[in-house]
């Protein structure tokens, strides 16, 4: 915190123009793109996602929420004027809120570290990564990609460990900002802490995702697509199916057609594990 908070107070990051940040963030856009299967194949070794799920869904994804923010920084009006209530010109200017602690689950690790930090540097926030300590090696991957895009050292901190340290952060004077994805139980206590602080944080919690199946559904057709949002990296997702709502007058078809499915993955072709 420290050293970010230096770096923040003291340091070129935050005094950049904006352009000059978006620029930075692109090549670490491109470093990233060159190691796409690299990051997969780590994160699919750290926690068990499919390896077809990991190309896509972790690395591929990160990749081009990178690209996405950029895009939204180059449009974003970082200085405008508006005419006051007196007729007046105002100027209104965004700037860095600080520093940013970001603390990231093991499920998603580098699409949601990715949420957090592209944001955080395109603003001009310096900020403090904490991984899930199940997941720690995909983040020292992605920090050879920042040196290799000339983020400058201290803007970019990560501290893999586990709950002890995600407290102290969020309870630390020097940290400006609280990102936090994980369990609503935790969000109720980050959120108390960083209230009796008055501290910038936002919160993305334990959701649970229903299926709405309407009376004239292609029924074939959704069971398909249920496949996918209920199991896909394992599982282990916050947006991944949990319950399935169907009308009385569908139900029991509905049941069938479930059952029938989860069967068929139960018992599988033996080549589908290779894949």
């Amino acid at each position: 915190v420290s050293v970010a908070r230096a770096t923040f107070d003291d340091g070129e990051w935050p005094r950049l123009a904006p352009e000059e940040r978006i620029a930075a963030v692109r090549r670490f856009a491109d470093a990233y793109m060159a190691r796409l299967p690299e990051m997969a194949e780590i994160i699919t070794l750290e926690m068990g996602s499919p390896i077809t799920f990991s190309n896509l869904g972790q690395s591929a994804a990160a990749w081009m929420m990178l690209n996405t923010f950029a895009d939204i920084a180059a449009a974003y009006p970082w200085e405008e004027t508006r005419t006051g209530m007196l007729g007046t010109d105002v100027i209104v200017r965004s700037e860095p809120v600080g520093v940013v602690a970001g603390i990231v689950p093991w499920n998603v690790p580098q699409f949601v570290t990715i949420a957090k930090l592209a944001p955080a540097l395109l603003a001009g926030c310096t900020i403090v990564l904490k991984p899930a300590p199940e997941t720690p090696l995909d983040s020292y991957l992605m920090a050879e990609m920042l040196d290799e895009a000339g983020i400058p050292k201290g803007v970019v901190s990560i501290l893999a460990a586990g709950r002890e340290v995600g407290e102290h952060l969020v309870r630390h004077p020097g940290i400006d900002k609280v990102a936090f994805t994980g369990s609503t139980a935790a969000g109720r206590r980050i959120a108390s802490i960083c209230g009796e602080q008055l501290k910038r944080v936002s919160l993305e919690l334990g959701g649970k995702s229903a299926a709405i199946i309407l009376d004239d559904a292609d029924l074939a057709a959704t069971v398909e697509g249920l496949k996918m949002a209920s199991l896909m990296n394992n599982g282990q997702a916050c947006v991944a199916q949990t319950r399935i709502l169907a009308s009385r007058a569908r139900y029991d078809e509905v049941v069938d057609a479930i059952t029938t499915m989860v069967g068929d993955l139960a018992v599988g072709d033996p080549s589908d594990a290779a894949t």
